[in-house]
């Protein structure tokens, strides 16, 4: 066993192994190191724009490479890079050839791959894709470690797009291709800030709380302060720059780091947090294993710090790793205090040692003394009951894996055993996997009623006595000649009912003085028709008549209005507004915040005042329906709907419409929830309440500061975000939040976090959520 070693300690720099600012070298585009056969892509317009062609600053053949489709998810320019590299930035032009072409990619997407195999999609801190502007040199940041780069164009117009590229970066000596890890925790101190020490650049795989198979914060060169609250990075929350993890659930932090090859190491180099008055200190020891070939080592390098007390400042630990060889390591770090906090890992390595072929010589010389068969057959038996007892953890792993999934979807299916509708659930009685084996009903099957659905959605929901206490006379509607209705597009449908878009003729004069919709001088207008289909059933029929009922009673600004109906012959339909500009999520989706260059170029923008009195009018609205006792089920940016002075009302018909699909998951082919949007007793134990609404909207505020670029947990499967929910409901620490938008403030993302609050008491109401948003919009 080696004994203890010396500790190194290294003053603070400002960068880990490679320095991003520095490693911005041209990788070989221009200048032709990257030879022609390193590049190719999935379709080229003409042989005189293949890839060869795609080269920065260059004008042979006719240009640039242009793909020979409109741009989409299939269209790519790739390059080899030969080895693996540090990439740190991408330069884009588009086509000139002598002041003869302008085709240029407005916007692409970078992925990227170590190995050629698994590709991998690169995100920059704040979770966006790379946007690109005529000839633009964009730096990476996170930047990636990879050895192949695809770029993707990405156009929102039907036009050609072609492409000149150059790539930065520097070779990436380290060699390492991936860590596994515990993921990072949440540290929540009483009169401090949340710091939330994930991993959020990792680029691997999350399950089960560990991180394998990628590469994140920890290799991206930048390391983090002294104060670990405080960051390099712009607009990110407290504690970005660390991966960080609490003594009471873990006894150590095991890592593994997989290289490229074999390799002789020298030292391992760990930029650690040393902030002890915040209960943070650097790991007291570590122990190293190391795995040349198929079996790890038994033999570890171990190594004790020196820990101080006096001087708080983050250091890197230098670990002297002995000469050892192998291409994969695994190291324990032992905590000194409550947390420990890594924000850089690096790794010293020199020519590959040949002491491990010395060994197996050595030992092929030793004399037989008669005792080698029997040891033999003792180490052939130790290695079969050592592969019997891993195959049945594996075993066990799996079934349990497939247990717990199928337990998820019964609870999504049968939610209510613990509280559906407006209970409270009793958590200590009740725990998930209880509820799992209930035989209660569907949640949309309780005595909440679902209002809305019958056409596919399920708006609004309310106590059922509330809908049981309304009459005919409660119908303020007024009947419209069905034949002034005149079909232009089939906005989505449900199980029983359709979403058409319709021109109303001569509605603004029958709706007469007062009427919502704006002058057209006799001119129809464009509504919403919602049309119960004739095969659906009696039930359907009598919830069609009650959505009628509630929807009359409605009046705000920002709610949908219910202008008329047709009820006096079948089939059953209800007329509501629509709005001209569409629903928020296309809107914000096909605009960039506003700027110099968008006014330059004439792209589509809004400003950040905009946004602001976007989540106002929704707040305002919300708390219109949390007055009278409404809960919407589904706020997202897809149901609120826009008008030409952005005017919002809160609407319904995400559900109904194809092109938001995606956004519902879909259970044993009965029902669909906005599982993303959805809040943890929703998901679980079927509970739905004004208090799981404000999830909602903290989700639809989330939505409005990334210009809908992305969807909600873009990163989780729909599985993966039904198991974050378990982990909302066991509060340990590991549950996954969504990051914060660069756009959006500070003081605002902290009240997105309060909506997600675990407990639903701690959660804001819409009318304080209204009356905080409000200053902003006076103060933009």
């Amino acid at each position: 066993m080696h004994l203890f070693l010396l500790l190194i300690l290294q003053a603070t720099a400002a960068i880990g192994q490679i320095d991003p600012a520095h490693c911005r070298y041209p990788l070989g585009m221009e200048d032709g190191r990257i030879k022609d056969d390193a590049l190719k892509a999935s379709s080229q317009w003409h042989e005189t724009t293949g890839p060869q062609y795609a080269r920065l600053n260059r004008e042979e053949g006719h240009g640039a490479w242009c793909p020979a489709a409109q741009p989409s998810v299939s269209q790519y320019l790739e390059v080899d890079l030969g080895r693996l590299t540090f990439l740190t930035v991408i330069g884009t032009q588009g086509r000139y050839i002598r002041n003869s072409g302008n085709e240029f990619a407005r916007e692409y997407r970078v992925n990227y791959s170590r190995d050629g195999k698994l590709w991998k999609s690169w995100r920059n801190r704040q979770g966006n894709e790379v946007n690109a502007y005529n000839s633009v040199i964009k730096d990476l940041r996170p930047p990636i470690v990879t050895r192949y780069v695809r770029l993707l164009p990405v156009t929102r117009l039907s036009t050609t797009i072609c492409m000149r590229v150059e790539l930065y970066g520097c070779s990436w000596d380290d060699g390492l291709i991936s860590y596994s890890a515990p993921e990072g925790q949440r540290m929540q101190p009483p009169g401090y800030p949340i710091a939330n020490l994930n991993d959020s650049t990792y680029d691997g795989v999350h399950e089960r709380g560990k991180l394998f198979g990628g590469l994140g914060q920890l290799t991206d060169g930048v390391i983090g302060q002294d104060d670990f609250t405080r960051t390099h990075e712009y607009s990110v929350w407290p504690g970005y720059d660390y991966l960080g993890w609490k003594n009471d659930s873990l006894e150590h932090v095991e890592m593994e780091f997989v290289f490229d090859r074999q390799r002789n190491f020298t030292s391992m180099k760990v930029h650690s947090n040393n902030m002890f008055s915040r209960d943070v200190k650097i790991f007291s020891s570590v122990s190293c294993w190391f795995k040349p070939h198929f079996v790890w080592e038994a033999e570890p390098v171990e190594f004790r710090t020196v820990l101080d007390d006096r001087n708080p400042s983050a250091r890197y630990v230098t670990v002297d790793l002995n000469h050892r060889t192998a291409k994969s390591l695994r190291c324990r770090f032992y905590f000194a205090d409550v947390w420990m906090m890594f924000s850089e890992i690096s790794f010293q390595s020199g020519n590959k040692h040949t002491h491990v072929q010395t060994k197996v010589q050595n030992t092929s010389v030793t004399p037989d003394d008669g005792k080698t068969p029997i040891l033999i057959g003792c180490l052939v038996t130790i290695i079969l009951l050592l592969v019997i007892i891993i195959f049945l953890i594996l075993w066990c792993q799996y079934v349990c894996k497939v247990l717990e999934k199928t337990l998820i979807k019964q609870a999504l299916v049968f939610p209510t055993a613990c509280g559906g509708g407006y209970a409270e659930p009793d958590i200590t009685q009740c725990t998930p996997h209880q509820c799992f084996h209930s035989n209660a009903p569907h949640y949309a099957e309780t005595d909440i009623v679902r209002l809305q659905g019958v056409t596919g959605s399920n708006m609004y929901a309310v106590p059922a006595l509330t809908v049981d206490s309304l009459t005919r006379k409660d119908i303020s509607a007024a009947e419209f000649p069905r034949q002034q209705l005149i079909f232009r597009e089939k906005l989505g449908e449900g199980q029983f009912g359709e979403v058409h878009l319709c021109e109303a003729e001569g509605l603004p004069e029958f709706l007469g003085e007062g009427s919502p919709l704006p002058d057209r001088d006799g001119h129809s207008v464009l509504v919403a028709v919602k049309q119960l289909r004739a095969d659906a059933t009696s039930q359907a029929r009598n919830d069609f008549l009650k959505e009628i009922k509630i929807m009359s009673r409605l009046n705000d600004p920002n709610i949908i209005r219910l202008l008329c109906v047709c009820v006096s012959s079948d089939p059953l339909c209800m007329v509501t507004e629509y709005m001209e500009n569409g629903d928020l999520n296309m809107f914000l989706s096909q605009r960039e915040i506003e700027s110099t260059l968008t006014h330059a170029n004439n792209i589509p923008s809004v400003s950040l005042s905009d946004l602001l009195h976007m989540a106002v009018q929704i707040s305002s609205g919300m708390k219109y329906l949390a007055s009278l006792n409404f809960v919407h089920r589904d706020l997202a940016t897809r149901n609120c709907l826009l008008d030409r002075r952005l005017t919002i009302k809160i609407a319904d018909f995400g559900m109904s419409r194809n092109l938001y699909s995606s956004d519902y998951y879909r259970i044993q082919g009965r029902a669909v929830l906005p599982i993303r949007w959805m809040a943890w007793e929703s998901i679980l134990l079927g509970k739905f309440t004004t208090a799981s609404d404000v999830w909602a909207f903290g989700v639809t505020l989330w939505e409005i500061f990334t210009l809908c670029k992305e969807q909600p947990y873009s990163l989780l499967s729909d599985e993966q975000v039904i198991e974050n929910t378990g982990e909302f409901f066991r509060n340990q620490g590991r549950q996954i939040f969504l990051y914060a938008p660069p756009l959006c403030p500070p003081s605002l993302f902290e009240l997105m976090m309060r909506c997600w609050s675990r407990d639903i008491p701690d959660r804001p109401t819409f009318e304080g959520l209204y009356q905080a948003l409000k200053p902003h919009v006076n103060q933009s």
